[in-house]
């Protein structure tokens, strides 16, 4: 008997209870805080590995382009701290991947003029915020992963659903990925399908995240550039042969962006979602890259979770280490995205 049919009668259970949880949100039992400044909420339904970050990032960089001050809230997954944590003041970071999550603090680094908070409470990390940058309050907040976040009103809710891997959506947690049942898709004001390789593929599933009625906005992940970790710059990378390694949710989609990117990749080595690098895994990976003539290339998240240990960082930069950086890219137009990001604004007017 597979270990997931062992679990179903688990995922069961877990998806009663998210069902009544949101039944209660609902019907106003349980309430939600509305903030004073816009929201707009970006999320899944089911775990990591959607491409959501970089939707988050795109979407500060749109309002920022638009002269939006923007602010995230993120819970930042994976850090070491508790409670409410200023990331970035928009003008300086303040702490690492180790305080931030690997995530947050890619986001921070990658948006600099935006305010960064992480806080497992969004309300209690928006709160902060208010009585942090009175005389600075940002025109918009961007809640990173908080579609099942409910103690805060949303003006906007995205959700991101990942194409490459349509048998996410079959089983509840822990039997599969599902973070609550489907239908809580009718909750959502837009679902991205991303990640999407093969059109022909994800068709069914498309088929079926439309029969909720909701607008849905295909995309895949388009790679960005290739950044040498010693900051050193990079020319002539076309055909380079690697050693792919990654902690990451979907590990098939930073090998298809690395394909994309002309990479050939010779060997793999792959870790648990967000896990923290050790110093023998770091030496493990160097080692096999130098025995077999590849280059060690990594994820631009990864590079963020290693460059908060300066020892780690430095073994990689001596080891000529790589990051791929991604962005989104839609594949239908993205003005309706435009049209609901700017629509949430005239709450705050």
């Amino acid at each position: 008997m597979s270990s997931a049919t062992l679990l179903r009668p688990a995922a069961a259970l877990y998806g009663m209870a998210m069902s009544l949880r949101n039944r209660l949100y609902d019907r106003g039992i349980f309430k939600s805080w509305r903030s004073p400044i816009p929201v707009v909420s970006v999320g899944n339904i089911t775990t990591g590995g959607t491409g959501k970050t970089p939707l988050v990032d795109w979407i500060v960089k749109f309002y920022e382009a638009s002269g939006i001050a923007t602010a995230i809230v993120s819970r930042g997954y994976g850090r070491r701290t508790k409670g409410v944590r200023l990331v970035s003041d928009g003008r300086r970071i303040l702490v690492g991947s180790r305080d931030a999550g690997d995530e947050t603090a890619m986001l921070a680094a990658r948006n600099p003029g935006a305010i960064v908070i992480v806080a497992e409470n969004r309300v209690e990390g928006v709160q902060f915020l208010m009585r942090q940058f009175a005389n600075r309050l940002p025109g918009v907040i961007v809640l990173d992963d908080a579609f099942q976040h409910r103690k805060i009103v949303r003006d906007l809710d995205i959700v991101v659903v990942n194409a490459s891997a349509p048998k996410e959506l079959d089983a509840m947690l822990p039997a599969g990925r599902l973070r609550e049942p489907l239908r809580g898709l009718h909750r959502s004001d837009l679902v991205i399908f991303s990640k999407i390789t093969d059109e022909a593929k994800a068709a069914p599933l498309l088929a079926q995240l439309k029969q909720f009625g909701q607008p849905v906005l295909r995309s895949r992940i388009k790679p960005g550039r290739l950044v040498k970790v010693d900051g050193s710059e990079s020319r002539g990378e076309a055909s380079l042969k690697a050693l792919a390694f990654a902690g990451i949710g979907a590990p098939a989609g930073f090998l298809h962006s690395l394909e994309e990117a002309g990479i050939i990749v010779k060997a793999t080595k792959f870790f648990r979602d967000h896990e923290p690098y050790t110093e023998a895994a770091i030496r493990s990976i160097i080692a096999e890259s130098a025995r077999k003539g590849l280059v060690p290339i990594t994820t631009e998240k990864d590079w963020f979770r290693i460059a908060d240990d300066p020892e780690l960082a430095g073994l990689l930069a001596n080891a000529g280490c790589r990051y791929l950086t991604i962005e989104p890219y839609f594949i239908d137009s993205a003005a309706e995205l435009e049209r609901m990001l700017l629509g949430v604004l005239k709450r705050g007017a």
